[in-house]
């Protein structure tokens, strides 16, 4: 089943209550959680506090995007709980299988995030320590950037590899100008999971409720 992630640093902080409740109505599978540290991208966004907060608000799992360096050491900052995901990439640390490990450690799911130009092949030896694949399709750190088109190629080249490799269990998540013209596209190309923003349905409350629906028409 094809699910969706709406990217919490989209949503109008005053009103973020009324998000919640349509995200919980709607069956919103994840909220994704960008964690910038300023470093690692050049941006500063959500943090620990905003996280531990949120879980206040909703049951619905966090998929937490971790734009930092050395995220090995910091995995313990957010209390991760049982079924959601934490994302780091393979440039932000010398010790990618360690990081990993630790977000298992930590009771939730590991997944690993690539850039545009970072190859699949590379995390050949750490397939086994992973659950999740993201496949960033523009280059992170700023929301409101155009999809980069073999980014979107890319996905399917990342299914066919996880498969010819024994992985079909891994998840695919893209996050990048997941927008209803492209959602179709990143769909039939084997994205299981889809980081929505500005680009769909998170451009004011009143389009929410009916974005859902769209998109999940979408994607099938």
């Amino acid at each position: 089943m094809k699910k969706i992630s709406p990217s919490m640093m989209c949503v109008e902080i005053d009103k973020l209550k009324e998000y919640l409740k349509i995200f919980e109505d709607e069956g919103i599978e994840y909220l994704h959680i960008d964690i910038m540290d300023g470093e690692y991208v050049p941006n500063y966004t959500l943090g620990t506090d905003y996280v531990k907060q949120l879980r206040k608000l909703t049951d619905i799992p966090l998929d937490v995007h971790l734009m930092i360096n050395n995220p090995e050491r910091k995995i313990g900052w957010f209390d991760f709980q049982e079924g959601e995901y934490a994302a780091v990439h393979p440039e932000s640390t010398q010790h990618l299988q360690k990081a990993l490990q630790t977000i298992k450690a930590a009771g939730a799911k590991a997944m690993v995030a690539i850039n545009p130009a970072t190859r699949v092949e590379s995390l050949r030896y750490v397939l086994d320590d992973m659950d999740g694949l993201l496949v960033m399709t523009v280059n992170p750190g700023f929301a409101g950037q155009r999809a980069i088109p073999q980014a979107i190629r890319k996905i399917e080249d990342c299914r066919n590899y996880l498969n010819a490799e024994g992985y079909s269990n891994i998840e695919i998540e893209v996050d990048g100008n997941v927008s209803y013209e492209l959602a179709g596209e990143m769909s039939k190309r084997h994205a299981d999971i889809f980081v929505a923003g500005t680009s769909s349905f998170l451009c004011g409350l009143e389009q929410v409720q009916p974005g859902i629906r769209k998109m999940r028409s979408i994607i099938g």
